[in-house]
């Protein structure tokens, strides 16, 4: 599966890499969120290949649902962000990524995520976490990747979005030794703290489940855990919120080790 998941992702950053290097139009969603030709040329090709390659699995895909589009999904369907970091895209800094990941009884058990500009791409599952460059939608070696524990005395990386400077401030930290914050676009954070570049991520902002669902799976799949605003595991299909939309997330945090998450969840 991750194989395909990878090849489709690949598909998808060669048709935004073509986009992105020309003029482009952008639209504003209902939510005030922009809209770009190459989410939507990415959305297509994504969901025509995921319908033959998996016919029996339904997909929740950002565009598609913000068009009304919202199939059943059951015990096992998959979430796509095609073009995670618009934002980004938008402000041409390389920092968007594409983004596929399958939930299975509220796991996220398989995720893909392509950085085309960056000529990067992670995966991670049941046989663990990787990563290879890319160019010109080909894949380069693979690389496994683990999660880090840092050692007693070192300061830790915390990794926070370019909008939530809050992220930073967020009172927790304030018993850990933090020694550099990053601020990252899209789901590269998750990336980062998959492959030990990084010890932590807060986020104290509003995301939808199709936003980090990959990178959730790809931190488990190295080692890391996702736990929401007050210690649990992180959960998905969440539909019929009181206080929000269907797949709308509430806080949460990244931990690339199970120590950090207990120093800010005592009883973990």
């Amino acid at each position: 599966m991750l194989e395909k998941l990878c090849g489709i992702g690949l598909e998808a950053g060669a048709i935004i890499l073509d986009i992105y290097g020309r003029a482009f139009s952008v639209e504003t969603k209902a939510d005030n969120s922009p809209l770009t030709e190459a989410d939507t040329a990415a959305e297509a090709l994504i969901l025509d290949r995921l319908a033959v390659a998996f016919p029996d699995i339904p997909v929740i895909a950002e565009e598609a649902v913000a068009a009304g589009r919202v199939p059943a999904t059951g015990k096992r369907f998959f979430l796509v962000d095609p073009l995670d970091g618009s934002k980004e895209f938008i402000a041409r800094n390389d920092e968007f990524t594409v983004n596929i990941a399958l939930i299975e009884d509220g796991v996220p058990t398989h995720g893909m995520i392509c950085a085309p500009a960056l000529g990067r791409l992670w995966w991670g599952g049941p046989d663990g976490a990787f990563t290879a460059t890319c160019k010109a939608g080909k894949m380069g070696k693979a690389s496994s990747i683990r999660t880090r524990s840092p050692a007693p005395d070192a300061g830790l990386v915390l990794v926070g979005s370019r909008s939530h400077a809050s992220e930073v401030s967020e009172p927790r930290l304030e018993g850990l030794c933090v020694a550099q914050a990053r601020a990252v676009g899209s789901s590269l954070k998750f990336c980062l703290i998959a492959e030990g570049e990084a010890d932590i991520y807060p986020r104290l902002g509003r995301t939808m489940e199709w936003d980090i669902a990959a990178g959730d799976a790809i931190v488990r799949a190295a080692g890391g855990l996702v736990l929401d605003a007050q210690g649990r595991p992180f959960g998905y299909d969440k539909r019929n919120q009181s206080q929000d939309v269907d797949f709308a997330n509430g806080y949460f945090w990244v931990f690339g080790d199970r120590s950090l998450a207990s120093r800010i969840f005592p009883g973990l």
